[in-house]
């Protein structure tokens, strides 16, 4: 099977036979160097990343997102929605090892590692289709007979809530709710199709933020869109702000035609001219 087929192999064995943990739950675990297999769980594994996980990484790297994008990532496609994701992309040696840990297991830019190696050895599934279903949520722990890892026999007992606490992925929930929110939009989950334009919207949008960040600003976007001048400035430097941007105004207007965008009035007259219309003088 592909990397897709397995996930989704994965998804619905975790629906169907997952034990349903809330965050109040405890469970036992512990990671640090003097584990056995510290570092082993970080190969030989797909790590899907999310817009805000490449953000971080690219920063961390001090490279530009198409950079990231072409030497670490593989673009893949969600059947389910359309959407194109990323998965991380492992060495190709034998071993295939995430290409930021050591030998020793240290990994080199863990201030700002993706949100599932934050959550391991929890995982978090759910049912929901769309926005506002109350398709069922829950957290469950990596099955110990799925991983080599010794750190479930540590002596350290905590909840779901506190390990989730302890590697900030709160802040990663939190920078990422608009984009999964989009993901759940209406138009996806009735498979209306979106052709290949939209898609590498989406994309660059998404996922190669610098790329978008050109298209902004060396384009005609600005002359065709009423935005703000403290927005603008905001957008030249800060990608969490342009990120939100693309996901909550730019790509609810492009693809789903949400107004969430103002076209600038000189643009409506072009295209009334465009069409024959008369405008006033």
């Amino acid at each position: 099977m592909n990397n897709m087929e397995n996930f989704e192999a994965y998804k619905e064995k975790i629906l169907r036979d997952a034990q349903r943990l809330a965050v109040e739950d405890k469970f036992k675990f512990a990671c640090h160097p003097n584990v056995p297999c510290f570092g082993k769980c970080c190969a030989n594994v797909n790590i899907f990343l999310t817009p805000y996980d490449v953000l971080r990484m690219k920063n961390a790297l001090r490279v530009s997102s198409s950079e990231f994008l072409k030497e670490h990532t593989i673009p893949l496609s969600l059947e389910e929605n359309q959407l194109p994701v990323v998965l991380l992309k492992m060495t190709e040696d034998e071993e295939k090892k995430c290409p930021f840990v050591s030998d020793d297991g240290i990994c080199s830019i863990y201030d700002d590692r993706p949100w599932a190696c934050r959550m391991y050895p929890i995982g978090l599934a759910s049912s929901k289709t769309g926005v506002g279903d109350e398709g069922e949520e829950f957290c469950f722990i990596v099955d110990e007979s799925d991983t080599l890892c010794k750190g479930f026999k540590e002596d350290n007992e905590l909840t779901i809530k506190e390990w989730m606490d302890s590697q900030d992925v709160g802040t990663f929930n939190k920078k990422s709710e608009s984009y999964m929110q989009f993901t759940l939009h209406p138009h996806l989950q009735e498979k209306k199709e979106l052709d290949e334009g939209k898609i590498q919207m989406f994309f660059t949008a998404c996922y190669d933020l610098d790329g978008f960040r050109k298209v902004v600003f060396e384009s005609t976007f600005l002359n065709r869109f009423e935005i703000k001048d403290e927005v603008v400035d905001q957008l030249k430097t800060d990608d969490e702000a342009l990120l939100e941007f693309a996901i909550t105004k730019w790509l609810r207007f492009a693809l789903f035609r949400e107004d969430t965008m103002i076209i600038k009035d000189t643009e409506i007259e072009k295209s009334a001219q465009s069409l024959g219309w008369k405008t006033d003088e």
